[in-house]
């Protein structure tokens, strides 16, 4: 079982299943939702994820035609990422974890689009997908 939440702590959700797939993306969209050089994502299965309360200040971005990113309307906190691809799937931002998911990031995507000033660690080099 994994807790998480906003900044503010308004949102809090819990993560009941397994999680997978952890990565730095570092897409324009995600370094400018996060404001950061790369956002980093774990998923879950949608039926291991819920809300314990907020839902009702949860924001919603269409980002782009393949997701969704919401985020805490009162405090700004980056949250999930649903792309359409995968609606079973939901994507969280690790950053909001409250517990450690025991998962590591497994590679740097779209590297391609990454921050100039932004170098990829030498071992990051074999891990990476652009």
């Amino acid at each position: 079982m994994l807790h998480g939440s906003c900044l503010c702590g308004g949102i809090r959700y819990v993560v009941s299943g397994p999680v997978y797939r952890m990565s730095h993306c570092h897409c324009s969209m995600c370094r400018k939702h996060h404001g950061a050089a790369f956002g980093t994502y774990l998923n879950t299965h949608v039926e291991h994820f819920a809300f314990e309360r907020g839902e009702d200040l949860l924001g919603r971005y269409a980002s782009s035609p393949e997701a969704v990113r919401t985020f805490c309307r009162r405090c700004g906190s980056t949250l999930q990422w649903l792309g359409h691809a995968a609606p079973d799937e939901v994507g969280i931002a690790a950053g909001t974890l409250d517990d450690d998911p025991r998962l590591r990031p497994a590679m740097h995507i779209h590297v391609a689009s990454k921050a100039p000033w932004y170098d990829l660690p030498e071992d990051a080099l074999a891990r990476r997908e652009d």
